[in-house]
Formats: C-alpha cells, structure tokens, sequence
C-alpha cells in the first residue's frame, strides 16, 4: 500500500469520526424531549386548579394563570422546534416527506430559518411575560405578584399573617412564592422585551443579505 493510499486512508477515518460525533447530541435532544413531558405535567397540574378553583379566584388572577398556561404552551412550541428542527438541521434527516403531519417550514428549514424562528418564539415568550407584568402593574410596591394557584392562595393568607406576632418571619417564607413588581423591574423587562425585537430583526436581516448572496453568485455562476 503506498504513503499517499494510506493517507487517504487515515483522512477518511478522521472525517468519519468528525462527522459521526454530530450523534453526540442525540441525547440532548431526547433530554428536551423529557422537559417537554415535565411541562405536559404543569399545564395539566395548573389547568386542573383553574377548573376547580376558579370561582373562588378574581378576574385578574384567572387572566394571570390563563397566561401562564399560554407561556407554557409557547415554551413547549420552543422546544419542538429546537427539537425537531435541531435534530434535522445538525444531526440527521427525519425523512418526513410526504407525510401529511409534516410541519411547513420543516420543508425549507436550515440554520438560519431555524435561528429566526427561534427568535420569534422567544419574543412570544417575552411578550406573554410582559403582559403579564403590565396587567399586574396596579399591585406595584403593593403584594407580590402571583402567576400560579398556590401563590395567589399564599399571596391571599399575607393579610392574616401580618396579623400574627412573628409576622416578619412568616410573611418572607409566603412571599417566596411570588416575585415583586418594582418600577425599575417593570422598566428593566420592557428594554429587554425590546432587546429580543431589536436581536429578532437583525438575525433576520443578516440571513436576508446570506440568501440575496448566495443567489446572486449562483446567478453569476449560471451566467457564465
């Protein structure tokens, strides 16, 4: 076997090696596909409480947990598209053609499809926060804010804990359920609200320029 047989021989392996170590993440994609079991498990646990409790909670705090089901469902959305268009993208083929559960941008997805969309979920997910925050807002260096059902039930014995004698103590361990809502908080969440929107348009803006270049010097090259 000659030097330049044997070299050719080592490339090949090394080149195997690299290029099968994409199966590496095949167990993080099916650890994402356990975090999206756990948040089955909360949506179902937090829609439980909303039917059975729901007469004796507010307006305001039914709005807030129908938010968080919805956060919830958006991250979920997150996942099966890191999932699915991850796994597709860096590790292999899903082989999903024709199938008439086949989702439509899953035809055309590719790194930079899959950053945009990544982005877009992240600013719903934001959003929902947001709006979360802004709906809350009349509770500022108020109560704390709740999103969830045993919260808004801790948040509900505050009134009768202040009232006890080592109420100091007793009211930090209820409020470490909810988080407080500060002017600065509030501001803080909108410039990074706005961040995401800023980062969105320009991943999208960037991919725009790739694609118009890589179809002008695929034009150029048919043209000659």
């Amino acid at each position: 076997m000659s030097l330049q047989t044997q070299d050719n021989a080592r490339r090949g392996i090394l080149a195997d090696l690299i290029f099968g170590s994409r199966w590496m993440q095949l167990p993080l994609y099916l650890g994402l596909i356990l975090a999206q079991a756990v948040y089955v498990v909360l949506f179902v646990k937090e829609l439980w409480h909303l039917i059975t409790d729901g007469l004796a909670l507010g307006e305001q705090q039914i709005m807030l947990i129908v938010l968080g089901l919805i956060d919830v469902v958006m991250i979920s959305n997150l996942l099966v598209m890191v999932i699915v268009g991850g796994y597709e993208t860096f590790v292999s083929r899903l082989r999903l053609q024709g199938h008439p559960d086949q989702p439509e941008w899953l035809s055309h997805v590719n790194a930079g499809v899959l950053k945009v969309k990544l982005a877009t979920a992240i600013i719903g997910i934001s959003s929902i926060h947001l709006l979360k925050t802004f709906i809350a807002a009349g509770s500022i260096g108020a109560l704390p804010v709740c999103g969830s059902l045993e919260a808004y039930q801790a948040t509900a014995a505050i009134h009768e804990i202040m009232r006890a004698a080592d109420a100091a103590a007793n009211l930090a361990n209820v409020k470490a359920a909810c988080s407080h809502l500060s002017e600065a908080g509030v501001l803080w969440q909108t410039i990074i609200h706005s961040a995401f929107i800023l980062s969105a348009l320009g991943i999208a803006w960037t991919d725009r320029v790739m694609h118009q270049s890589g179809n002008g010097k695929a034009k150029a090259q048919a043209a000659h």
